[in-house]
Parts: structure tokens; C-alpha cells; sequence
């Protein structure tokens, strides 16, 4: 697997990272053959939360991979928090007993990287700063980014935090490129004009912030998988084109299409088949032309003003 810098650390990280939301569906046995499938790929970052499954998913990953001290130092570790039942909690209460559950959990005494899940709109920054402070002191979290996060509350929080925010979790793929889109109608009166995301995309960019991507076959807010999907007819049949021209699938031309972006992103996917883990990260090897890049763009009904 190709890897990269995860921001201005120094954590060198897959191309693609591992989502491990819906490893509660599999079985012992499944599990088990699914995160050994990672590992013989070179996938070897997971992307975790403390809410997947009510904490059950830390669980079952750490038993599928037999967590030891010779498996941790081969691999890389990411987990969120900050969501509770009907609020979200940044408080440094919150942040620290948060991070102690998921160590539980995963049968590890650090993270690699720790994501602040959704924008708390009650946070108080400081408190963020003295809990990332405890954190990396004691040896329990290595690096520390957000998720969902735009720019003002990024530098909202770099104000207080000493640690530089090093990825930032954001919705992104073809069927949902608002990030890009955008960008590409400035000063335009038309829908695509809208900046809904304060130019996350720039912005993290400039600051060497690498975007994690989740959701990156997905279009709306969980609505459905676009492949083979009969409201992107036009979309599909570009993808599937340039897929036979590629000979793979069109999981790895769809998620190729996230990779040929140059803002370095690292897409989190969250398939459970190894099948489909398998041509994900064939999506490392494939480098999109220009064209077909945009191409692609304009199959989902993105427009060129």
C-alpha cells in the first residue's frame, strides 16, 4: 500500500485508512479473516469511534486482531469522540474518560491519532487544550485532529491546543463534492455557488491538514451507495468505462477518484467485504488522468461554469 504523511506529523499512514464502524455485523470467525485481510493489504490504519456500536466495535477489533504488543507496533490506531446521547461533549471530563474507555476497549495504552467527533457548540477550547495536554504527556494519544470541523472552529481550537491538528473527518465523494464544487463556481449565482463547508478544503490544504474522507461511496447524509445506483445513470456508466479501460472495478475507480485529488486526502472506508476491501486498495495503484477526472465529475450532474 502507498502511504503518506498524516499532516505536519510525523505518522506515516496507508493511502487508505480502515473504518471499523460496522465490524459488529461480522462474526468472531469473520471479523478475524476481515482485519487479516487488511493487514496482508497494507491497510494497516483503523478508524474507530467510541460510539460504533456503543463501544462493542473497540471491543471486537481488539479480539479479531488478538491485540499484543508485537500486533500494536503494526498498527496504526485512530478513535473519536465527543458524541453523546442527544449533545456532544468537548468538556475535559468528557474528552479524557472518553479516551480511557476506548484504551479499555481496544486492549491498547495509546492512540495514534484522536478525532473530535462533531463540533460541540458549548466548547470551551481551553478545556480541549489542558485534556490533549494530559493525553499526549502521559503517553496516551500521539496526534490529535477533528472531524466535521470547518475552518473557524479549527482555528478556534488552534488558538488554545499546543498539538497541531493534524486530519480533519469530512463527508466526501463523488456523489457529495460540495467541497470542490465550490471552489469551481466562485462568483457564480448558481446552487453550486453555496459555500457550505468555509472552504474546508483550501484551508486544510494551506495547513497541511490532510482530509479523511468518510462515506466516499455514498450520496445525501447515509441516503445510499451511488454504484449501481438507478439515480446516477450517467455516473455509473462513466465510472464502469473507465474501470474496464483500467481493468478493475468500479469501487477502486470511484475511490481513485478521491485519490487524484492533490490535496493529499486519505479516504476512511467502511466496507465489511473483503472483496470490496481488496479492490479499495487497488485504488492506491490507479492515477487518474485530468480528464478522466472530470469526466467523472460531471457524470454525477456537477456542472463547469
Amino acid at each position: 500500500m502507498r502511504t503518506m504523511k498524516l499532516g505536519v506529523s510525523d505518522l506515516e499512514v496507508p493511502v487508505i485508512g480502515v473504518g471499523c464502524m460496522r465490524i459488529n455485523s461480522l462474526s468472531k470467525r469473520e471479523a478475524e479473516a476481515f482485519v487479516q485481510a487488511a493487514l496482508e493489504q497494507g491497510a494497516n490504519f483503523f478508524d474507530h469511534a467510541d460510539i460504533y456500536g456503543g463501544g462493542t466495535c473497540e471491543e471486537i477489533f481488539a479480539d479479531a486482531i488478538h491485540m499484543n504488543d508485537d500486533i500494536r507496533e503494526r498498527i496504526i490506531i485512530q478513535s473519536k469522540c465527543g458524541i453523546r446521547k442527544g449533545m456532544y461533549d468537548f468538556s475535559r471530563e468528557h474528552i479524557l474518560q472518553a479516551v480511557d474507555g476506548s484504551l479499555r476497549r481496544l486492549k491498547t495504552d495509546y492512540l495514534d491519532v484522536l478525532l473530535l467527533h462533531r463540533p460541540d457548540a458549548l466548547v470551551e477550547p481551553e478545556e480541549v487544550a489542558e485534556a490533549f495536554e494530559e493525553l499526549h504527556s502521559k503517553g496516551k494519544v500521539r496526534y490529535f485532529g477533528v472531524s466535521n470541523h470547518n475552518p473557524m472552529q479549527i482555528q478556534l481550537l488552534q488558538k488554545f491546543v499546543k498539538q497541531p491538528i493534524t486530519a480533519n473527518q469530512l463527508q466526501f465523494s463523488i456523489a457529495h463534492a460540495t467541497m470542490v464544487s465550490a471552489g469551481i463556481n466562485v462568483n457564480m449565482l448558481n446552487d453550486a455557488a453555496v459555500d457550505r463547508d468555509g472552504s474546508v478544503l483550501d484551508f486544510c490544504r494551506l495547513h497541511d491538514i490532510t482530509i479523511q474522507p468518510w462515506s466516499p461511496f455514498q450520496y445525501g447524509f447515509f441516503e445510499g451507495v451511488f454504484l449501481g445506483s438507478e439515480r446516477f445513470p450517467e455516473l455509473n456508466h462513466k465510472i464502469q468505462e473507465i474501470a474496464d479501460k483500467y481493468q478493475v472495478s468500479d469501487t477502486t475507480i470511484a475511490l481513485a477518484w478521491i485519490l487524484r485529488h492533490p490535496a493529499k486526502m486519505q479516504p476512511i472506508i467502511g466496507t465489511m467485504n473483503i472483496g470490496r476491501l481488496k479492490d479499495c486498495c487497488k485504488a492506491a495503484e490507479i492515477h487518474l488522468t485530468r480528464e478522466e477526472w472530470y469526466e467523472i465529475y460531471r457524470a454525477a450532474g456537477n456542472t463547469l461554469p
